[in-house]
């Protein structure tokens, strides 16, 4: 498949808003191409490159080669020469990549070029995020989206499971959680309060859920496989070697094999969470534990010694964690019907220093990377999950840094896959401020020397205290008294919260 091809499709996915539209043409590019690069090109359409690093950036990517007249690059040319790039390392390797570079946007035409700029740098903004292959998979291989959406959630991603699509629903059948793979967490939605939540989590009626105590901490999954640990962050990456005392935790318990979800938190003496950025630096960067200790809280379990458990009532699986796990790494929880004795549970969790609770429908199975009724979450304030856009530079005590953050929600409709809600600078500690400016450095596409707009990639939790119609921003909404809670490593741009949800909580 010529690159031309994927990249024309690519620009006409970008302009339509209609998600029917999206999916038929991506639909139609991947029963266009040959059987071997129908995954590449589903990665590709959905933006991303198969290789995590190429040593590629903005800067390095500022003056280019003159364009081919005509496209002849193929995809799998241009995979193996990003390949090619990732691979190299050492003395004298900065200048065979910028040759390697040279040569491969030589052969592409203009247009080309720009494309294969923007999926360097994670630029591709159409608006084919992950739900939109996934519909587009579907379609083309002609088998139910249903089959798709859960062979995906278990392999981590659709684009890992387009020729088992193109096989039929029996190789879609067959895709199951592998132990030693991670798959998609299980997300939840939000409600105003406990007693909204129970209403959503329970359907309406007297049925029995569970309420968690939400943690301030990193989300992890632990797959064990005899003395092999594996832990994985929420986005997949895998931490094992940053958190020994998790493994050895988990060598200890009485299985051979076995997938958990839960969450990696530092706690005092006195047994209360430690601040937010403790856990997370401890977790990025894998220091000294005499220093920080983190410390497993599990609340499900999705695999024991060869039984999947997934599709099980959550009520049963939550038995077998119980019988598993010991109480002083599970999640604090109370079951039952009862909304007061729930919402005296949950004032005590927030008491304990925890940041809200988490409903659960008793009933409810593993939906592996799906965002439903099932698990609701209640916090004291509001806060959303935004995205970067762009960055001022600071004036007065804040010169030299990077400071006033501008802040996006997700919106498929809008060109660039964002639209702006607001900015703020509050919230922001010293500390805050040099870690900032040296990401958005990082992430800097273009500096006017007063706003640098920056790559959608960083995502920022913020606390408002409300909504306000606004005729300033295309959203029509902007935030009131926003501030920064924290950034969020464990999340990508893809994860945050949509327009959508904002309207909603309008």
């Amino acid at each position: 498949m010529l690159l031309g091809d994927l990249v024309d499709v690519s620009a006409a996915v970008s302009t339509t808003s209609s998600r029917k539209e999206k999916t038929r043409l991506i639909a139609a590019l991947l029963l266009a191409a040959e059987p071997e690069q129908r995954q590449l090109a589903a990665r590709y359409l959905s933006g991303r490159l198969r290789q995590r690093r190429t040593g590629l950036g903005w800067r390095s990517l500022q003056a280019l080669p003159a364009p081919a007249s005509e496209p002849s690059l193929t995809v799998a040319q241009v995979d193996a020469a990003f390949d090619a790039m990732s691979r190299l390392a050492g003395a004298g390797s900065a200048g065979t990549r910028a040759m390697f570079a040279a040569d491969l946007f030589g052969r592409a035409t203009e247009v080309e070029q720009r494309w294969l700029r923007a999926v360097a740098v994670g630029e591709v903004r159409q608006g084919a995020l992950e739900a939109v292959v996934t519909e587009a998979l579907a379609l083309a291989a002609d088998v139910p989206l249903a089959a798709v959406r859960r062979a995906a959630m278990l392999a981590g991603g659709a684009t890992y499971v387009v020729d088992a699509a193109f096989e039929g629903v029996a190789a879609l059948e067959r895709v199951g959680l592998t132990v030693g793979r991670p798959v998609l967490p299980m997300l939840a939605s939000s409600a105003p309060d406990v007693a909204a939540a129970l209403a959503k989590a329970a359907g309406g009626r007297d049925r029995e859920v569970a309420v968690d105590a939400k943690l301030d901490g990193i989300r992890i999954q632990v797959h064990r496989d005899g003395d092999d640990v594996m832990v994985a962050t929420r986005s997949l990456d895998d931490v094992t070697h940053r958190l020994p005392e998790i493994v050895e935790i988990v060598r200890g318990l009485p299985a051979q094999r076995l997938v958990l979800d839960g969450e990696a938190l530092s706690v005092g003496a006195d047994g209360r969470p430690r601040p937010f950025q403790e856990t997370a630096s401890r977790t990025a960067s894998g220091v000294d534990r005499s220093a920080t200790v983190v410390t497993p809280y599990f609340f499900d379990v999705l695999h024991l010694d060869g039984r999947d458990l997934i599709d099980l009532p959550a009520a049963e699986r939550w038995a077998v964690l119980d019988a598993l796990v010991p109480a002083e790494h599970r999640v604090r929880r109370w079951q039952g019907t009862d909304p007061e004795l729930a919402e005296a549970f949950s004032r005590e969790i927030l008491a304990a220093g925890h940041e809200g609770v988490v409903v659960k429908s008793a009933d409810a199975a593993y939906e592996a990377g799906r965002r439903g009724s099932a698990w609701v979450k209640v916090k004291p304030v509001h806060t959303l999950d935004l995205v970067v856009l762009a960055v001022e530079h600071g004036s007065g005590r804040r010169r030299g840094w990077l400071s006033n953050i501008h802040l996006g929600a997700r919106d498929p409709s809008s060109p660039t896959g964002f639209v702006m809600l607001g900015k703020t600078f509050k919230g922001m500690t010293d500390e805050m401020l040099r870690w900032q400016t040296e990401r958005f450095r990082e992430l800097a596409v273009e500096d006017d020397g007063w706003v640098v707009r920056v790559r959608p990639e960083q995502v920022v939790e913020i606390a408002f205290d409300g909504l306000q119609r606004s005729s300033r921003y295309p959203g029509g909404l902007a935030l009131r008294f926003a501030r920064v809670v924290r950034y969020r490593d464990d999340k990508t741009a893809d994860e945050a919260d949509t327009i959508d949800t904002v309207r909603a909580l309008l």
